[in-house]
């Protein structure tokens, strides 16, 4: 029977996927607090219903960066997708185009970022990291340039590697013959190859840099026209800066909790980013997983949200298809949600529309 709901498609997904690498997109970090309160913090909001208005026509598409889009939807960046699928990022680069909605690819895709160009048929962000040799990520940059990007999301909340247990416990390691396919062999040849949990955080050591501060925005600005979003947004204070800096949109996240254990939910921070960003555009990731926390998101200020973890159970399930039908699920269920609380449009929603509620236990849930 084919899933109705996302929570359908994670069960399925966990019986078709090999043990190792559903942990490792399912996982979080250490005790996984935050990647759990990222979910529950969703219910502590509650829709404000109005009644006797038309909603027989509702609109879902907005525009995001000034880019037109058929819904306030955009696929998250998730690294390793070959890991749930033979095709991998391909698919699900033509599962947004159907969907007729943004795709953030990860630097960390098993498909190069050209091929996932050509395959797709709608707008395409890149998600970048700031490297410690800055040519690494010039390099990056010059090539999603050529190959048509529309944007860059810089990952900001990841200086060093977060606690994964699950993959320690796992040995999480990429099969034979895949590989990070954004990056040179001679760039990888002095590593573990990815063969083990050690190995991918030996990258990520070797690589990622922990000096990272706003300066290297300035010096993202400086080489790029293409938009500049920040992912890893918190807390009001970096929201300020992040405007200062020059970003052009904010992503509330906490990486799916898969960095920072014990921090705060995204949904519990929302408000106090965007009253910080004033008019820059700001986005959200973390826990969403039915319409009615979209459109709970959409009322708390964001302009669009990031579906992650989702689209890999889809892509897990049935590939492309499925990723097609996880999206559809999500967009169906807003434009439901929509209906019944009386808000016509996607630009409708406002604070007027949710209220804060008790927040539900895990049992409850």
């Amino acid at each position: 029977m084919e899933p109705v709901n996302l929570a359908e498609y994670e069960v399925a997904a966990r019986a078709c996927l090999d043990p190792m690498v559903f942990d490792y997109y399912q996982g979080g970090a250490e005790d996984e607090v935050t990647l759990h309160a990222n979910r529950l913090a969703w219910s502590r909001w509650r829709l404000v219903q109005r009644v006797l208005v038309d909603v027989s026509k509702v609109a879902l598409d907005t525009r995001l960066l000034g880019q037109a889009v058929a819904s306030p939807l955009v696929v998250a960046p998730m690294a390793f997708q070959c890991l749930a699928c033979a095709e991998g990022e391909l698919a699900t680069a033509r599962a947004a185009g159907r969907m007729q909605t943004i795709m953030t690819v990860s630097s960390l895709s098993t498909h190069t970022l050209e091929d996932i160009a050509d395959a797709a048929s709608a707008p395409l962000w890149f998600q970048l990291y700031v490297y410690r040799e800055r040519a690494v990520s010039e390099d990056l940059v010059r090539r999603a340039e050529a190959a048509g990007y529309q944007a860059l999301v810089v990952t900001v909340d990841a200086p060093v590697p977060g606690g994964r247990e699950r993959d320690r416990r796992n040995r999480f390691s990429l099969p034979s013959g895949m590989r990070m396919a954004n990056f040179s062999q001679a760039l990888l040849a002095d590593m573990p190859g990815l063969k083990d949990e050690s190995g991918l955080n030996h990258y990520i050591n070797t690589l990622f840099d922990p000096s990272l501060d706003w300066t290297a925005i300035d010096w993202l600005r400086s080489i790029t026209r293409l938009p500049i979003v920040l992912k890893g947004i918190m807390c009001g204070e970096d929201a300020r800066r992040a405007r200062e800096a020059g970003a052009a949109a904010l992503v509330v996240s906490n990486h799916g909790g898969r960095q920072l254990d014990q921090g705060q939910a995204t949904a519990d921070v929302l408000q106090e980013v965007v009253a910080a960003a004033g008019p820059t555009e700001v986005y959200v990731d973390g826990g969403l997983r039915r319409g009615t926390d979209l459109l709970k998101a959409l009322s708390l200020g964001a302009r669009a949200v990031l579906i992650g973890r989702p689209v890999l159970w889809g892509l897990g399930v049935d590939g492309e298809a499925g990723v097609v039908r996880v999206l559809d699920l999500l967009q169906q269920e807003l434009l439901r949600a929509m209906q019944l609380c009386g808000c016509p449009s996607v630009s409708a929603p406002g604070p007027a529309c949710v209220r804060q509620g008790n927040l539900l236990s895990g049992q409850e849930w």
